[in-house]
């Protein structure tokens, strides 16, 4: 068996596209639009060796909002720095849910509530300001 990829369903494909592009980084690996289903797949990877995936599904026509459930959890990242990928992507707009108070750990939120875990790569770095203060916020 091998994995493949992880789907999620985006209201809103430039504002997706926008936050794993050009926030997080991801790189478009393929785009295919269906008119005939009225939807669009967009695939991302890290650009790593493992191709693993996340698919954007883009439904043209949905108006309402898609139901957040917590039984899906989260996608997980590792990353070379906590701190300065932390600082970046707040810098950018973007709510830090759960700061990476302890070196390690930190959940960051998609533009369609999708939880996004960053794990420090290696050990944990050293507890470091402002983090270490900084609450929580909103869920992850």
């Amino acid at each position: 068996m091998k994995y493949l990829h992880t789907m999620i369903r985006v209201q809103n494909l430039e504002k997706a596209l926008h936050f794993f592009v050009d926030i997080l980084g991801l790189k478009v690996s393929r785009k295919k639009e269906y008119p005939d289903g009225k939807f669009t797949l967009v695939f991302l990877t890290t650009g790593e060796e493992d191709m693993s995936e996340i698919e954007l599904t883009y439904n043209w026509d949905q108006v309402e909002p898609y139901s957040i459930g917590r039984n899906f959890g989260h996608l997980a990242y590792e990353v070379d720095n906590i701190y300065d990928l932390c600082e970046k992507i707040q810098s950018m707009g973007v709510v830090i849910n759960r700061p990476p108070r302890d070196g390690r750990m930190a959940f960051v939120r998609s533009p369609d509530s999708i939880s996004i875990e960053l794990l420090q790569k290696g050990n944990p770095l050293p507890p470091k300001e402002p983090w270490v203060s900084m609450p929580n916020s909103g869920e992850w």
